[in-house]
């Protein structure tokens, strides 16, 4: 059974940082390309980020380049993604995925995916 748990939301200010992690089970983790997307009451599901199985390279929406980082602990099954100079918009419930590969949508070609997390980002 696979399982998919995200932690490290919460309430922040703006220009603050935060960081989620996302601990997998019951899947080979190093096999799949892992990511982030999120949901905001609202708007459009939007992807985040996903980091390559492949090469470990990551890549970002525009929304957050230059602001979140992506990494991924294979030995941990483990993903984190650290957020900085978080802005209200980036206000949502953030879910952890695992894909194929990250030339899929990230917002809807998960595989596997979490409860998620929720960022409150107050202005």
């Amino acid at each position: 059974q696979v399982q998919v748990v995200e932690s490290g939301g919460g309430l922040v200010q703006a220009g603050e940082s935060l960081r989620l992690s996302c601990t997998t089970s019951g899947l080979t983790f190093e096999s799949y390309a892992m990511g982030w997307f999120r949901q905001a009451p609202g708007k459009e599901r939007e992807g985040v980020t996903c980091i390559s199985w492949a090469d470990g390279r990551a890549y970002y929406a525009d929304s957050v380049k230059g602001r979140f980082t992506a990494s991924r602990d294979n030995a941990k099954n483990t993903q984190y993604l650290q957020m900085n100079r978080l802005k209200p918009d980036d206000t949502a419930m953030y879910y952890c995925a695992a894909y194929d590969s990250c030339t899929v949508d990230w917002s809807d070609g998960y595989k596997y995916w979490g409860q998620g997390t929720q960022v409150t980002v107050s202005s």
